[in-house]
């Protein structure tokens, strides 16, 4: 009699995990997008197409370093106040930031003004970005069994690729539908305002989902810190340099081929938008179906197996990375995209339960959050600009490739030094108190 609500509980958690990240990473992806196509003409005009991007870029890298102060802020809520309580503010917060973009005036209408409207923010929406991540993660994995983590942390690690696949759709459609000036004109503005309906729709949800039986036990032992953030600063420093060296590689690989190559293949290669953006919708399928397959592998094989395989395998790739792009063809196109994405997944899968595994109960909002927001920093949110301005000064993509290499080596050195912990009880394992 009490499998069906079991069953019902956990469909309604994951799909409140998932919705989340969705939704969040919709608005920060059709930031991103935009970036690589549209703002380095309307918020930065007075500068040459590529110069031009390299500013646009640099806003989308705010967007990365803001994140720790969204991890601190609301890590230590989460750790405080509860896993729900954070997960239903950063997600109003996102929405608000993000609504507000598609309102902004452009360079033309108010000179220097915009792009630092656009910068302030780029930044909350950061901030509020690196407060989700770890909070709709632990929703999931505190609810499930020791022995399905990979699978569940998973859930919410589908949330990034359906997200920018919802954006990248819309902004193909309009994109198709609209001239270049009408877009260029008000078009890039709706993906915006469609924020904040989004928004509504996943705080209705998740306000609805129960707090974790790990917070409320943390709650009825009296056991939740004053200070998480001082613990994790004290005693887990070499879970946060693990935690967050595995993240670079899959990062500075992720914003390389969703945020590098759109502007690659449209300005350097001369390509269509449509086309282009089709092709990255198409590679993100692949990826949200990665997600939960590598997560599952994680657990029977061991995260450290499962991610170890996504490194070595993104490396190989990477060689063929910009030889598929250079021929122009669209079905190399796509298929740069679906492998690339996928080999992504490989990593991105088991890369929640991971990181949470580092951490004991009544630190790992907070410790989880830092993790992810800084490694976030060196890795994805300098990767498009780093890629850009190697670009630039050496016009090839052999110094975009080793920029890759190197990221993937970090990570390789940072799993070898980490401790396979799937399946364990991490309460016992690490020391809860």
């Amino acid at each position: 009699m009490s499998s069906p609500p079991a069953q019902a509980s956990t469909s309604r958690l994951a799909f409140a995990s998932v919705i989340g990240t969705t939704l969040e990473y919709y608005d920060f992806a059709v930031y991103n997008t935009l970036a690589a196509l549209v703002f380095n003409r309307i918020f930065f005009p007075s500068f040459d197409p590529l110069t031009g991007t390299l500013l646009a870029f640099s806003t989308y890298a705010i967007g990365y370093v803001s994140r720790p102060a969204g991890g601190f802020i609301f890590g230590h809520l989460g750790d405080r106040r509860g896993r729900r309580f954070v997960l239903v503010v950063t997600l109003l917060v996102m929405g608000v930031a993000t609504t507000l973009m598609g309102l902004l005036p452009t360079y033309e209408t108010a000179g220097i003004a915009s792009p630092l409207l656009l910068i302030t923010l780029r930044f909350v929406q950061g901030a509020a970005l690196g407060g989700e991540w770890a909070g709709a993660v632990l929703l999931s994995v505190e609810h499930g069994a020791a022995t399905q983590r990979g699978r569940n942390g998973s859930w919410a690690q589908m949330g990034p690729s359906i997200g920018t696949l919802l954006a990248t759709i819309l902004i193909a459609l309009l994109s198709y539908f609209m001239s270049d000036a009408t877009f260029m004109a008000w078009g890039w503005r709706l993906p915006f305002l469609l924020s904040f309906a989004l928004v509504a729709c996943g705080i209705w949800i998740r306000a609805g989902v129960a707090e974790t039986p790990v917070f409320r036990q943390l709650e009825a032992e009296q056991a939740t810190l004053r200070a998480p953030l001082g613990e994790v600063l004290s005693k887990h420093r070499r879970a946060l340099l693990l935690g967050g060296g595995v993240r670079i590689g899959s990062d500075v690989l992720y914003s390389i081929t969703t945020a590098f190559t759109l502007s690659y293949v449209t300005t350097v290669l001369g390509l269509s938008r449509a086309m282009t953006l089709t092709a990255l919708a198409i590679g993100g399928v692949f990826n949200a179906i990665g997600m939960p397959l590598f997560g599952a592998l994680s657990d029977r094989f061991g995260r450290r197996a499962v991610y170890a395989v996504g490194l070595a395998v993104a490396l190989v790739w990477s060689l063929a990375l910009f030889p598929m792009l250079d021929t122009r063809s669209m079905t190399m196109i796509v298929l740069a995209y679906i492998s690339g994405l996928t080999i992504h997944a490989m990593m991105y899968g088991p890369q929640a339960a991971f990181i949470v595994e580092q951490f004991p109960p009544r630190a790992r909002y907070a410790g989880a959050s830092l993790a992810y927001t800084l490694a976030g920093i060196v890795g994805g949110g300098l990767a498009p600009l780093i890629s850009a301005a190697l670009y630039k000064k050496y016009a090839t993509t052999t110094a975009v490739i080793a920029y890759l290499a190197v990221a993937l080596s970090i990570s390789a050195l940072a799993l070898a030094a980490a401790k396979e912990r799937s399946g364990q009880e991490l309460g016992k394992s690490l020391g809860s108190r």
